[in-house]
């Protein structure tokens, strides 16, 4: 059966295309939501309740229409502009201390259709991603893929199996390495590798060698508070499985909590500190500390009573020596041995044995090509993907030696990186002072771009011979990635393809949209500084600032509608 809606009327007052008002506004055209259907697909009638004034003045009407014999039939209102509508949209008064900047222009004539505050700075929060993707899509092309590569330092075997060198881990920063959709069995592929040279016992060490990208594993600006969080997983040249850990909590009987993790290899020391209790009426709620720069994780309060089980997932201390000892286990699993144990090269150190003539490689794991990492990393937003790969743009800047925006080189892969990506937003036509970006993933705050900026760097990807990896990476709207599940069930759906964003106070979606009329647009809508409203008790009231971004979007799908 149909819904049914009822609204009151209210004293604003809407503008036609020609600047004429009328009476009850937007909400209160009478066409406005004629043949629109629910989310069940239900058929949505809307019934108006208008004030008693109005509904005096229309019986006086209808009277004096019936005495005359005229007709009572209104005719139809002509749309409202689609800048008024965004207008009246972003001044309603829970934004009055928020900052919204939009810009949305026409990709097929290049003319703007709307803007406001497009030429301000703006954190960009996950926006930041369609810059790190531009650049290294540019700079390393879609089908490059990257390698980790195992070698030993020598090939001299005894008549027992032994080798007689090291074993060293080399990465080059693959952020899909362990994944289950991805490589999997990476470890053991490359033990296997091992054992088919005959090699039974390693009388060396095991070397998980991260040293191929210079700098800290963190980006430049990340908070403290969010490093040890899932979302900020630090960044390795030698990544595997994510770099997460799984803590697993549960109860036995009506007593927690007993704790376990996943990887083992992960080296993380577990302090259980959780209440023993069997009420779920006062108890502090579980949490799960990993001081900085310690692998310990301290877990204290408790399960709420009726919950058996949970598991929490926290980045790993040390990635590299996570890979090490993954692949030592494996190497165990084939029977084989390390006598010097696993060790771990972080930079600034160095390897010199990975040099020496005598040191070969044994196998190589190679990543997807680099658009399908691109593909991820947009699709889902991922951080570790993200900075892992302008990352990788910040080698490849750096072999060539060429920073012509500083008066001294840059030191870090970091580095190097922004300054190839400053230079790239040149050739997009895009204003120094119009984009600043300290990392790759916009976790940073210290990131700062303008909507024009946006939807320029938009415009010119589109004309790339890469653009439609770019374009096909992008989550669409009521279909996939971080869209799957919002503005389902209107013209937008299967329709926007836009980027998301969120930090605290901080939102974003830009992207392409075709309109009801068929025109290609661009579009960058950031919003900073937004409190969303609570109640007493501390919970969040709708709407959300992401079905507020939605709104707008689809009044772009639909503008131009007749």
């Amino acid at each position: 059966m149909d819904g049914l809606e009822t609204r009151d009327c209210g004293s604003h007052r809407g503008r036609d295309r020609q600047g004429h008002s009328w009476p009850f506004g937007d909400r209160d055209r009478p066409d406005r939501h004629r043949n629109t259907r629910n989310r069940t697909g239900r058929r949505r009638i809307a019934i108006r309740l208008p004030c008693v004034a109005a509904l005096a003045v229309a019986a006086a009407h209808a009277q004096q229409n019936a005495a005359t014999g005229a007709s009572t039939a209104v005719p139809p209102q002509p749309p409202v502009p689609l800048a008024q509508r965004i207008d009246d949209f972003i001044a309603q008064p829970r934004f009055a201390r928020a900052d919204w900047g939009i810009a949305v222009r026409s990709l097929d004539s290049g003319r703007t259709l709307y803007a406001h505050n497009a030429g301000r700075l703006f954190v960009p929060a996950s926006n930041a991603k369609l810059f790190t993707a531009a650049l290294v899509l540019d700079t390393l092309g879609p089908g490059t893929r990257i390698a980790t590569t195992l070698y030993a330092t020598s090939i001299a075997i005894d008549r027992h199996g032994a080798l007689r060198g090291d074993l060293i881990l080399y990465g080059r920063g693959d952020p899909s390495l362990g994944l289950p959709d991805v490589s999997p069995d990476w470890a053991d592929r490359l033990a296997a590798a091992v054992a088919e040279r005959g090699i039974k016992r390693i009388r060396g060490e095991l070397v998980a060698d991260a040293t191929y990208f210079s700098g800290p594993p963190i980006g430049d600006g990340w908070e403290a508070g969010d490093l040890q969080s899932w979302f900020a997983a630090p960044v390795s040249a030698l990544n595997a499985q994510g770099n997460l850990i799984k803590i697993e909590v549960s109860r036995e009987g009506r007593r927690c909590c007993t704790l376990g993790i996943t990887p083992g290899a992960a080296g993380v020391n577990l302090v259980n500190l959780t209440a023993d209790t069997a009420s779920d009426s006062d108890d502090e709620p579980l949490g799960l500390y990993r001081p900085l720069g310690t692998s310990t994780v301290y877990a204290t309060g408790s399960l709420p009573g009726r919950v058996r089980r949970h598991d929490y997932f926290l980045s790993a201390p040390d990635p590299a020596r996570m890979a090490g000892n993954l692949l030592r286990d494996a190497l165990a699993r084939q029977g084989i041995a390390v006598d010097g144990g696993v060790k771990v090269l972080h930079w600034p150190q160095s390897d010199p044995e990975l040099m020496q003539r005598d040191t070969v490689a044994i196998a190589s794991i190679d990543s997807p090509p680099v658009a399908q990492l691109v593909d991820h990393m947009l699709k889902h937003s991922d951080n570790l993907f993200a900075q892992a790969l302008l990352l990788q743009a910040g080698v490849a800047a750096a072999q060539r030696g060429v920073c012509a925006d500083r008066a001294v080189p840059p030191r870090s892969s970091e580095a190097w990186a922004l300054c190839a990506l400053r230079a790239l937003l040149a050739r997009a036509g895009i204003a120094p002072d119009a984009a600043t970006f300290s990392e790759g993933s916009g976790l940073s705050r210290k990131d700062l771009v303008t909507p024009d900026a946006v939807t320029q760097l938009l415009a010119w990807a589109s004309r790339q011979p890469w653009a439609p990896d770019l374009r096909d990476a992008l989550p669409v709207a009521g279909i996939d990635g971080t869209l799957q599940h919002r503005m389902r069930g209107d013209a937008a759906t299967d329709n926007v393809q836009a980027k998301t964003g969120t930090l605290t106070h901080a939102y974003a979606l830009s992207g392409f949209v075709t309109d009801a009329a068929g025109e290609r647009l661009v579009f960058s809508l950031l919003l900073n500084r937004y409190a969303r409203p609570a109640d007493a008790f501390g919970h969040d009231l709708p709407p959300s600032p992401q079905s507020d971004l939605d709104a707008i979007a689809g009044m772009l799908a639909t503008d131009g509608a007749e």
